[in-house]
């Protein structure tokens, strides 16, 4: 009994050490935009407009249940410009721009 606890508990760590370094590895939004792809964006706007979308849901407010009733389901819908896999906001996705327009010295 005592062997399959322990086996448990160590899976679980090295389980638990992968996911760590899984997330302390961020890629570059450089290597996954190529300067010739981003030369096609005429400004940011362009840019934000072509990045990959997210929807996430979000708490509806009290008066959209009240108008919907207590099933009502709310989202957003944003862009993820850092392909990150999180939702930007405008501040990031300008930021992420800035960052490569530098890099590719427009």
């Amino acid at each position: 009994m005592k062997i399959t606890v322990v086996f448990i508990v160590v899976l679980l760590l090295l389980t638990a050490t992968d996911v760590f370094s899984f997330e302390a590895k961020k890629v570059d939004v450089g290597d996954l935009i190529s300067k010739e792809q981003f030369s096609l964006y005429k400004d940011v706007g362009e840019f934000i407009e072509h990045s990959p979308k997210f929807t996430i849901e979000v708490k509806p407010e009290p008066e959209d249940i009240a108008e919907y009733g207590t099933d009502v389901v709310k989202s957003l819908t944003g862009s993820d410009c850092d392909r990150d896999g999180i939702m930007d906001d405008n501040a990031k996705c300008n930021a992420v721009y800035y960052k490569l327009w530098m890099r590719y010295e427009r």
